[in-house]
Protein backbone atom coordinates (compact mmCIF):
# COMPACT_ATOMS: atom_id res chain seq x y z
CA UNK A 1 0.00 0.00 0.00
CA UNK A 2 1.67 3.44 -0.73
CA UNK A 3 0.37 7.24 0.98
CA UNK A 4 1.34 10.30 -0.22
CA UNK A 5 0.92 13.05 1.74
CA UNK A 6 1.54 17.01 2.16
CA UNK A 7 3.77 17.82 5.12
CA UNK A 8 1.97 18.09 8.59
CA UNK A 9 -0.64 15.39 7.30
CA UNK A 10 -0.78 12.42 9.77
CA UNK A 11 1.27 9.84 9.82
CA UNK A 12 0.02 6.68 7.55
CA UNK A 13 0.53 3.70 10.08
CA UNK A 14 -0.88 2.97 13.20
CA UNK A 15 -0.10 -0.48 14.88
CA UNK A 16 1.93 -2.75 13.78
CA UNK A 17 0.82 -5.72 11.31
CA UNK A 18 3.19 -7.85 13.18
CA UNK A 19 4.54 -9.22 10.23
CA UNK A 20 8.12 -7.02 10.50
CA UNK A 21 10.87 -7.62 13.01
CA UNK A 22 11.84 -3.86 13.71
CA UNK A 23 8.67 -1.44 14.48
CA UNK A 24 8.80 1.71 15.71
CA UNK A 25 5.14 2.95 17.46
CA UNK A 26 4.29 6.54 17.47
CA UNK A 27 7.86 7.72 18.62
CA UNK A 28 8.90 10.64 19.63
CA UNK A 29 12.39 11.86 20.32
CA UNK A 30 14.54 14.56 20.14
CA UNK A 31 17.82 15.82 22.32
CA UNK A 32 16.58 17.71 25.32
CA UNK A 33 15.13 20.56 22.95
CA UNK A 34 11.75 19.94 21.13
CA UNK A 35 11.38 16.76 19.41
CA UNK A 36 12.85 16.04 16.48
CA UNK A 37 11.12 13.03 15.43
CA UNK A 38 7.23 13.09 16.53
CA UNK A 39 4.44 10.44 17.24
CA UNK A 40 5.88 8.60 14.25
CA UNK A 41 5.05 5.01 13.23
CA UNK A 42 7.50 2.94 10.97
CA UNK A 43 7.52 -0.44 9.96
CA UNK A 44 10.79 -2.06 8.41
CA UNK A 45 9.17 -4.94 6.22
CA UNK A 46 11.56 -8.15 6.16
CA UNK A 47 13.47 -9.25 3.49
CA UNK A 48 13.51 -5.85 1.64
CA UNK A 49 15.39 -2.77 1.11
CA UNK A 50 13.71 0.54 2.48
CA UNK A 51 15.47 3.96 1.92
CA UNK A 52 14.59 6.36 4.46
CA UNK A 53 14.82 10.39 2.47
CA UNK A 54 13.33 13.55 3.35
CA UNK A 55 15.22 17.48 3.65
CA UNK A 56 17.91 18.04 6.06
CA UNK A 57 17.20 18.14 9.48
CA UNK A 58 13.78 16.22 9.11
CA UNK A 59 15.12 13.53 11.33
CA UNK A 60 15.91 10.32 9.22
CA UNK A 61 19.06 10.03 11.26
CA UNK A 62 17.18 10.40 14.28
CA UNK A 63 14.74 7.75 13.86
CA UNK A 64 17.69 4.96 12.69
CA UNK A 65 19.40 6.05 15.84
CA UNK A 66 16.16 5.44 17.78
CA UNK A 67 15.37 2.52 16.37
CA UNK A 68 18.77 1.38 16.96
CA UNK A 69 18.38 1.75 20.92
CA UNK A 70 21.10 4.26 20.51
CA UNK A 71 18.38 7.16 21.45
CA UNK A 72 15.41 6.35 23.57
CA UNK A 73 12.28 7.73 23.29
CA UNK A 74 10.23 10.17 25.44
CA UNK A 75 7.10 8.54 24.09
CA UNK A 76 6.60 5.57 21.87
CA UNK A 77 8.41 2.97 21.40
CA UNK A 78 10.90 0.47 18.92
CA UNK A 79 9.84 -2.79 18.79
CA UNK A 80 12.60 -5.36 18.19
CA UNK A 81 10.96 -8.72 17.65
CA UNK A 82 7.42 -7.74 19.44
CA UNK A 83 9.37 -6.67 22.54
CA UNK A 84 10.19 -3.24 23.10
CA UNK A 85 13.69 -2.72 22.50
CA UNK A 86 14.81 -0.69 25.09
CA UNK A 87 14.11 -4.02 27.64
CA UNK A 88 16.14 -6.07 25.60
CA UNK A 89 19.18 -6.20 26.81
CA UNK A 90 22.37 -4.29 24.74
CA UNK A 91 24.45 -7.26 23.60
CA UNK A 92 21.09 -9.12 22.75
CA UNK A 93 21.05 -6.55 20.61
CA UNK A 94 23.78 -6.32 18.92
CA UNK A 95 22.96 -10.49 18.24
CA UNK A 96 19.59 -9.01 16.22
CA UNK A 97 20.72 -5.63 14.82
CA UNK A 98 23.44 -4.05 13.79
CA UNK A 99 24.33 -0.58 13.27
CA UNK A 100 26.17 1.41 10.86
CA UNK A 101 26.62 4.72 11.44
CA UNK A 102 27.23 8.20 9.53
CA UNK A 103 31.04 8.53 9.36
CA UNK A 104 32.41 5.84 11.78
CA UNK A 105 35.91 6.52 13.16
CA UNK A 106 38.55 3.73 13.96
CA UNK A 107 41.69 3.79 16.06
CA UNK A 108 44.76 5.00 14.05
CA UNK A 109 46.42 2.26 11.92
CA UNK A 110 43.72 -0.43 12.93
CA UNK A 111 44.15 -2.76 10.04
CA UNK A 112 41.29 -4.38 8.20
CA UNK A 113 40.69 -8.03 9.96
CA UNK A 114 40.72 -6.55 13.05
CA UNK A 115 37.96 -4.05 12.30
CA UNK A 116 35.89 -6.95 11.09
CA UNK A 117 36.48 -9.22 13.71
CA UNK A 118 35.31 -6.35 16.38
CA UNK A 119 31.83 -7.48 14.95
CA UNK A 120 31.76 -10.92 16.74
CA UNK A 121 32.09 -8.67 20.07
CA UNK A 122 28.20 -9.48 20.80
CA UNK A 123 28.66 -12.72 20.52
CA UNK A 124 31.43 -13.74 23.27
CA UNK A 125 31.33 -14.49 26.72
CA UNK A 126 33.96 -14.23 29.62
CA UNK A 127 34.36 -18.02 29.18
CA UNK A 128 34.50 -18.52 25.20
CA UNK A 129 36.62 -15.94 23.49
CA UNK A 130 37.65 -16.14 19.87
CA UNK A 131 36.27 -19.67 18.01
CA UNK A 132 36.46 -21.47 15.31
CA UNK A 133 33.17 -20.04 14.35
CA UNK A 134 34.10 -16.44 14.91
CA UNK A 135 37.13 -17.09 12.18
CA UNK A 136 34.70 -18.45 9.81
CA UNK A 137 32.36 -15.41 10.12
CA UNK A 138 34.98 -13.05 9.89
CA UNK A 139 36.25 -15.03 6.61
CA UNK A 140 32.87 -15.27 5.53
CA UNK A 141 31.83 -11.17 5.48
CA UNK A 142 35.51 -10.41 4.13
CA UNK A 143 34.93 -12.42 1.23
CA UNK A 144 31.03 -10.98 0.74
CA UNK A 145 31.99 -7.93 0.64
CA UNK A 146 35.52 -8.47 -1.54
CA UNK A 147 37.67 -7.29 1.10
CA UNK A 148 39.81 -10.53 1.86
CA UNK A 149 43.21 -9.17 -0.02
CA UNK A 150 42.27 -5.82 2.71
CA UNK A 151 42.66 -8.13 5.67
CA UNK A 152 46.31 -7.01 6.31
CA UNK A 153 45.70 -3.10 5.04
CA UNK A 154 44.90 -0.28 7.51
CA UNK A 155 41.68 1.39 7.19
CA UNK A 156 43.18 5.03 6.82
CA UNK A 157 45.40 3.15 3.88
CA UNK A 158 41.96 2.83 2.11
CA UNK A 159 40.11 4.75 -0.78
CA UNK A 160 36.62 5.64 0.60
CA UNK A 161 34.73 2.79 -1.25
CA UNK A 162 36.94 0.02 0.39
CA UNK A 163 36.64 1.44 4.12
CA UNK A 164 32.95 1.47 3.55
CA UNK A 165 33.12 -2.11 2.04
CA UNK A 166 35.26 -2.93 5.10
CA UNK A 167 32.87 -1.36 7.61
CA UNK A 168 29.60 -3.31 6.26
CA UNK A 169 31.92 -6.33 6.46
CA UNK A 170 31.92 -5.26 10.31
CA UNK A 171 28.25 -5.05 10.47
CA UNK A 172 27.98 -8.32 8.91
CA UNK A 173 30.32 -10.13 10.97
CA UNK A 174 27.78 -9.60 13.50
CA UNK A 175 25.62 -11.51 12.08
CA UNK A 176 22.17 -9.93 11.83
CA UNK A 177 19.63 -10.66 9.28
CA UNK A 178 18.72 -6.77 10.38
CA UNK A 179 21.04 -4.24 9.26
CA UNK A 180 20.56 -0.13 9.66
CA UNK A 181 22.94 2.11 7.27
CA UNK A 182 22.53 5.74 7.80
CA UNK A 183 24.21 7.81 5.30
CA UNK A 184 26.40 4.88 3.74
CA UNK A 185 27.79 6.69 0.96
CA UNK A 186 28.43 10.07 2.12
CA UNK A 187 31.36 11.55 1.32
CA UNK A 188 31.72 8.96 -1.70
CA UNK A 189 32.16 9.75 -5.45
CA UNK A 190 29.71 8.23 -7.44
CA UNK A 191 31.31 5.25 -8.95
CA UNK A 192 32.16 4.82 -5.41
CA UNK A 193 28.69 4.81 -4.08
CA UNK A 194 27.23 2.78 -6.89
CA UNK A 195 30.07 0.06 -5.58
CA UNK A 196 28.67 0.67 -2.23
CA UNK A 197 25.17 0.03 -2.48
CA UNK A 198 25.41 -2.81 -5.44
CA UNK A 199 27.03 -4.27 -2.39
CA UNK A 200 23.98 -4.04 -0.41
CA UNK A 201 21.69 -4.98 -2.77
CA UNK A 202 23.41 -8.42 -3.19
CA UNK A 203 23.22 -8.78 0.66
CA UNK A 204 19.42 -8.34 0.81
CA UNK A 205 18.99 -10.29 -2.53
CA UNK A 206 21.31 -13.13 -2.24
CA UNK A 207 21.86 -13.58 1.42
CA UNK A 208 18.27 -12.55 2.43
CA UNK A 209 19.33 -9.43 4.73
CA UNK A 210 16.13 -6.91 5.95
CA UNK A 211 17.89 -3.30 5.32
CA UNK A 212 17.41 0.35 6.55
CA UNK A 213 19.23 2.98 5.47
CA UNK A 214 19.32 6.82 4.72
CA UNK A 215 20.23 8.14 1.44
CA UNK A 216 19.99 11.64 0.40
CA UNK A 217 20.44 10.77 -3.57
CA UNK A 218 16.70 10.63 -4.49
CA UNK A 219 17.86 8.35 -7.61
CA UNK A 220 20.04 6.11 -6.09
CA UNK A 221 16.88 5.25 -3.53
CA UNK A 222 14.88 4.91 -6.29
CA UNK A 223 17.70 2.39 -8.23
CA UNK A 224 18.03 0.41 -4.70
CA UNK A 225 14.90 0.45 -2.93
CA UNK A 226 11.95 -1.87 -2.76
CA UNK A 227 10.52 0.90 -0.86
CA UNK A 228 11.42 4.72 -0.07
CA UNK A 229 9.98 6.49 3.53
CA UNK A 230 9.86 9.77 2.80
CA UNK A 231 10.24 12.26 5.98
CA UNK A 232 9.68 15.93 6.70
CA UNK A 233 9.35 17.77 9.90
CA UNK A 234 9.50 14.42 12.38
CA UNK A 235 7.26 12.95 10.21
CA UNK A 236 6.34 10.14 8.25
CA UNK A 237 4.81 11.99 4.83
CA UNK A 238 4.93 9.30 2.15
CA UNK A 239 5.41 5.52 1.42
CA UNK A 240 5.62 2.79 -0.78
CA UNK A 241 7.41 1.81 -4.21
CA UNK A 242 9.65 4.36 -5.70
CA UNK A 243 7.61 4.38 -8.99
CA UNK A 244 4.34 5.42 -6.67
CA UNK A 245 6.26 7.92 -4.33
CA UNK A 246 8.76 9.84 -6.12
CA UNK A 247 6.20 12.24 -8.35
CA UNK A 248 6.72 16.28 -8.95
CA UNK A 249 4.10 17.40 -6.26
CA UNK A 250 6.29 15.53 -3.30
CA UNK A 251 9.37 16.59 -4.50
CA UNK A 252 8.14 20.39 -4.34
CA UNK A 253 6.14 19.83 -1.54
CA UNK A 254 8.83 18.13 0.44
CA UNK A 255 12.28 19.21 -1.11
CA UNK A 256 11.21 22.54 -2.66
CA UNK A 257 12.38 21.29 -5.62
CA UNK A 258 11.13 21.95 -9.27
CA UNK A 259 12.10 18.74 -11.18
CA UNK A 260 10.45 16.51 -14.09
CA UNK A 261 10.40 12.66 -12.89
CA UNK A 262 11.06 10.46 -15.97
CA UNK A 263 11.19 6.16 -16.54
CA UNK A 264 14.78 5.19 -16.87
CA UNK A 265 14.73 3.82 -20.41
CA UNK A 266 16.74 0.38 -18.95
CA UNK A 267 14.43 -0.25 -15.75
CA UNK A 268 11.53 2.00 -15.64
CA UNK A 269 12.30 2.95 -12.32
CA UNK A 270 11.83 7.09 -11.65
CA UNK A 271 14.71 9.45 -12.33
CA UNK A 272 14.52 12.85 -11.00
CA UNK A 273 15.74 15.60 -13.11
CA UNK A 274 15.64 19.14 -12.14
CA UNK A 275 14.69 21.93 -13.71
CA UNK A 276 16.68 24.81 -14.03
CA UNK A 277 15.44 28.17 -15.64
CA UNK A 278 18.87 29.40 -16.22
CA UNK A 279 18.26 26.17 -19.06
CA UNK A 280 15.41 26.70 -20.58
Amino acid sequence: MTTSLHPGAPATTGTSTGSSRLYAEKVTVGYGGAPVVRDLSLEIEDGKVTTIVGPNGCGKSTLLRTMARLLTPTSGAVLLDGTPIGSVPTKEVARRLALLPQSPVAPDGLVVGDLVARGRHPHQRWFQQWSREDEGVVDEALAATDTLDLRDRALDQLSGGQRQRAWIAMTLAQDTDLLLLDEPTTFLDLAHQVEVLDLVCRLNRERGRTVAMVLHDLNLAARYSDRIVVMAAGEVVAQGDPGSVLTTELLADVFGLVADVLPCPRTGLPIVVPRSHHLE
